[in-house]
């Protein structure tokens, strides 16, 4: 399974980027989309203010429905509108173009708290 360096993740499978202008991007790993299968559709908010843990998006595939959860409580500052046309971009490029959405934190320190590339490669494994 790919698992890049530079990024934090969530025991519950969602990877978090750090961004230069303080936000951050969320997605699904590459091990969340491999158990999922084929995708068929992403539901996305439309935007708004999340708590961490409070679903921000649903996935569907051809094997089942997974909810995708607010890492941290933060505002949803964009959103992954290409998902809603060709929602296989999280199988085919889930650390790239699969990305959901883009956050500014509330709390920026939250960030500390989430797994490394090594501590989520052993809860994978």
């Amino acid at each position: 399974m790919n698992v890049p360096d530079h990024l934090r993740y969530t025991e519950e499978h969602e990877w978090i980027e750090s961004l230069d202008d303080g936000t951050v991007k969320v997605g699904i790993t590459d091990y969340a989309q491999d158990q999922l299968g084929d995708v068929v559709f992403v539901e996305l908010p439309s935007g708004g203010e999340f708590e961490a843990g409070a679903m921000v998006a649903e996935v569907e595939s051809t094997k089942s429905v997974a909810e995708v959860y607010a890492p941290l409580t933060g505002e949803v500052v964009a959103v992954n509108q290409k998902l809603a046309d060709a929602p296989e971009t999280i199988n085919e490029d889930p650390y790239g173009e699969g990305w959901f959405v883009i956050m500014r934190p509330s709390n920026p320190s939250d960030l500390e708290g989430f797994l490394d590339s090594a501590a989520y490669r052993a809860l994978i494994e």
